[in-house]
């Protein structure tokens, strides 16, 4: 299994709607692969919504990834924090959040398939990561990881610079939690810079 170069977190406190519309609304636009955060939520009601989120995704063969170790046994795909051990048995993907050259190099001993590099731009999703790394941190870190997603603050017009330093896609969640439909920016700012 292979995520798409445009990965979508959810973070319900910023829809304008319910989560489950707003991601039927990303994915209407384009998405094709979700994130499922909410690890606030007790691990019942996550799977609960997690059930929502992929029957929005498997009729268009859309990928539903679990974010944190925690419950996450059977899902396909899980995208591990920093401090989560990795999964055995290994899922057959696995994603790492990274934020230094020591955390790429974990995930690439790990084995991970991909990582998200962040913040690349500062972000009031995610206040107290950082500094932000940058452009020219994003392209001296790309290279030491496993295929690395462009996360934090990062807009349709950010798309191209972040592939060109180096990142192999982009994750968003604020902008299109907000605004689903700018999904289409985004997928268009992807294939304008992959070609």
């Amino acid at each position: 299994m292979s995520l798409p170069r445009l990965l979508v977190l959810t973070d319900r406190t910023q829809c304008r709607g319910g989560l489950t519309a707003t991601v039927a609304a990303a994915v209407e636009a384009g998405a094709r692969a979700v994130v499922l955060r909410e690890k606030d939520l007790p691990l019942p009601e996550r799977a609960v919504l997690a059930g929502e989120l992929r029957s929005v995704l498997e009729p268009v063969g859309g990928v539903l990834v679990w974010a944190g170790l925690a419950g996450s046994a059977g899902a396909g795909a899980v995208h591990l924090s920093g401090d989560d051990v990795f999964p055995v048995p290994r899922p057959p993907v696995v994603g790492r959040s990274c934020h230094s050259a020591a955390d790429l190099a974990r995930a690439r001993a790990e084995g991970c398939d991909h990582v998200f590099l962040s913040p690349v731009f500062l972000t009031a999703s995610k206040p107290g990561y950082g500094p932000a790394i940058g452009l020219a941190g994003l392209a001296g870190l790309a290279p030491l990881a496993p295929p690395a997603y462009a996360l934090g603050g990062i807009g349709p017009d950010d798309v191209a610079g972040c592939l060109a330093a180096g990142a192999w896609g982009v994750a968003v969640m604020g902008g299109v939690m907000r605004d689903p439909s700018t999904v289409r920016d985004h997928l268009a700012a992807v294939a304008a810079a992959v070609g």
